[in-house]
């Protein structure tokens, strides 16, 4: 059995609460509480479980039964909150790294078995899947002083192609549903935005102008019409940083830009919403908040 080298730190001690926002009620419910560090939940696409990451391994939460099933992730045991499933939910794809940083994308059948090694180049770091099921987007440090940058690779592996090159961290890509476009994170304008751009890296445009928050991650929903975004308070990190421990809000808006809106605001950060975590439907959508360990 392939050696499990995740290294436990203080965040493992954690409590993990999953939660489901429910956009018509305009309210959360608990789903399940853990006593351990889990991040980044995926919603599978029949809409009866969540993906999360934990401790390295990647785990299958029933929403029906409530159980956890760990997956077989084969070699592919240090996988971190960056992993995605396929548009036809038979495969996911991970980000596993065999040394601190050092993380590579990997596929990895649902049901288990031998991933495939997809880049050969590190560090890459996951984020989207087109729905045709043919390219993987993810951000990758090719020259560790610029920052990083956004890519795409073939599923079937090969010459990956770089669609940023601007100063500073471009991250978090992710393609529309109808795969015309890919939403992202960027700093350039000198706090993290939300940005999109077509899906061949052309006309790359500012989505929000928070001058008060630096904004993560943008999420948009499989009907296209929405996007919930992870927001940090100017000045409690580095507009670069994507920090755990913090209070963040999390903010939804319409997918041309206009009503923006804050939803919650709750103790998280790295780990609450890296990756889409939109049920099918487009009416809820899953996240972590945390809670310190009791001294």
């Amino acid at each position: 059995m392939p050696k499990n080298v995740f290294t436990p730190d203080k965040r493992d001690r954690d409590t993990s609460i999953l939660e489901i926002y429910d956009l018509e009620k305009g309210e959360s419910r608990e789903v399940v509480r853990f006593d351990r560090l889990i991040e980044a939940p995926n919603w599978s696409r029949d809409g009866k479980s969540l993906f999360y990451n934990s401790r390295g391994e990647l785990y299958r939460y029933d929403l029906e039964k409530g159980t956890e099933e760990k997956l077989d992730t084969g070699l592919c045991r240090n996988c971190n909150n960056d992993h995605v499933l396929s548009p036809d939910g038979r495969s996911i794809a991970v980000s596993h790294s065999e040394e601190s940083w050092m993380s590579r994308v990997y596929i990895v059948p649902i049901g288990g078995g031998e991933p495939r090694l997809v880049t050969e180049n590190c560090p890459s770091f996951l984020h989207g899947w087109s729905p045709d099921g043919e390219t993987l987007a993810y951000c990758a440090f090719r020259d560790m002083e610029k920052g990083g940058d956004i890519y795409t690779i073939p599923v079937s592996g090969g010459e990956e192609r770089q669609l940023t090159f601007t100063e500073g961290l471009n991250d978090g890509p992710e393609y529309s549903p109808d795969g015309k476009h890919i939403w992202f994170n960027s700093v350039r304008s000198g706090l993290m935005q939300a940005w999109r751009m077509n899906a061949d890296g052309s006309e790359q445009t500012q989505m929000t102008f928070d001058e008060g928050w630096n904004t993560w991650f943008p999420h948009i929903s499989p009907d296209g019409k929405k996007v919930v975004m992870i927001a940090y308070k100017k000045g409690d990190l580095k507009p670069g940083e994507h920090l755990p421990h913090k209070w963040v809000e999390l903010r939804l808006m319409n997918a041309d830009g206009s009503r923006l809106k804050t939803l919650l605001t709750l103790f998280g950060g790295q780990g609450t919403i890296n990756v889409n975590s939109w049920a099918p439907d487009s009416k809820r959508f899953a996240y972590v908040r945390y809670e310190l360990p009791k001294e």
